[in-house]
């Protein structure tokens, strides 16, 4: 699988390679299916406005739902579902329980996703692909963020907070399967809430974790994410990696759990502490 993106100038893509063999759709094919036409599993594109960026999505079949594309696409695309307006030819949305048979879309067809506007968040998520950590910091990604739009100017204290919270969380999920660590690293730094997931129950360590960026999942899991935790559809991270076929990140996570629960963790967590007193002496 590959994905396609025009080049920033001052951050490079994350990597994919076109090797990878995922089975994004969890779709059991009975016997004889693939014979069918109506059947036949094909590739589409998908674009997205806000970053630029164009994604060859394999395996896809007629009866697929718009609503568990949106599902898979939170994990291949980093883009949580409640941001995902998917269209195809014009710019009307498709409904989430029509199938892409209903919406005849054809093998190799561009399906384009779009962020909704409000309160900037299309911004964001812009930022955030990118790794833009001043951006992203100027667009309310933490706590102590004075960003603000119409909307927020009408939320009590107690909403705002919740609210910056909840950007910061999107910015960390986004950087995350972006593999841009030091923006992972800031967000993680200023608040940003390991425990908050997406309305399908992925948190920012479930989609590290199936985009293979080891870097990331490294940072995550030294600021005390869970390997356990499980997403709506009862997979922890671990049944993730293996079931997208990430081997480096299978690897990683259980080697975290093997020095948990040899109390090495906690070691390595004071040897990094004392590290970072003695670099700022």
């Amino acid at each position: 699988m590959q994905s396609k993106r025009k080049q920033p100038s001052s951050t490079n893509p994350y990597p994919r390679t076109g090797t990878n063999s995922r089975i994004l759709w969890q779709r059991p094919l009975r016997i004889g299916e693939l014979v069918s036409p109506q059947s036949r599993l094909f590739n589409v594109k998908l674009q997205i406005i806000e970053s630029e960026e164009v994604f060859a999505l394999p395996e896809c079949h007629r009866d697929l739902t718009v609503r568990s594309l949106k599902s898979r696409l939170e994990l291949f695309v980093g883009i949580p579902v409640n941001f995902q307006r998917i269209q195809y030819l014009d710019e009307v949305d498709l409904d989430d329980d029509s199938t892409l048979r209903r919406n005849e879309i054809v093998p190799g067809g561009t399906l384009t996703m779009r962020i909704w506007s409000e309160d900037s968040w299309g911004g964001l998520v812009a930022a955030a692909t990118s790794g833009r950590i001043r951006k992203l910091q100027s667009l309310g990604a933490t706590q102590t963020s004075s960003f603000s739009t119409a909307n927020s100017d009408l939320m009590t204290e107690e909403e705002r907070i919740d609210w910056l919270a909840h950007r910061a969380f999107v910015a960390l999920f986004i950087t995350a399967h972006r593999g841009h660590t030091k923006a992972v690293e800031f967000l993680l730094q200023n608040g940003a809430d390991l425990k908050r997931r997406t309305p399908l129950g992925r948190t920012a360590l479930h989609v590290a974790v199936t985009s293979g960026q080891i870097e990331c999942i490294s940072l995550l899991l030294d600021h005390g994410a869970k390997v356990s935790d499980e997403d709506n559809e009862g997979y922890n991270t671990v049944q993730l990696a293996r079931l997208w076929k990430q081997r480096e990140s299978e690897r990683k996570l259980f080697r975290h759990q093997w020095m948990a629960r040899t109390g090495r963790t906690g070691q390595r967590q004071s040897i990094k502490s004392k590290t970072e007193v003695k670099a700022e002496i």
